[in-house]
């Protein structure tokens, strides 16, 4: 389902996917979905939220996200066209 979120744990210097939401330690939350992904790398937001020292190789989640993920154009919402998020109908001006 695409609104499920991945839970990640940091596990010897790699950050794994939990697809089970049953490695100990502390876990992250995370969008299946590539642009996601790309930002929380970005923003080097892994070492952060599982408080580990150093950097983290993501490729394990990278490349789970790649084959799970629903394909769309980079940059644009996977989502329904002409919705906003809370599900209202985009009002367009003329």
């Amino acid at each position: 389902m695409i609104g499920e979120l991945l839970r990640v744990v940091a596990v010897a210097g790699r950050v794994v996917v939990d697809e089970r939401r049953r490695l100990p330690g502390r876990g992250a939350w995370l969008h299946p979905d590539p642009d996601c992904l790309a930002k929380a790398e970005r923003r080097r937001a892994f070492p952060r939220a599982l408080r580990a020292p150093g950097a983290l190789d993501a490729r394990e989640v990278r490349e789970h996200v790649e084959r799970t993920a629903p394909h769309h154009e980079p940059g644009t919402s996977p989502g329904p066209r002409g919705i906003k998020e809370a599900g209202r109908p985009v009002m367009s001006q003329p």
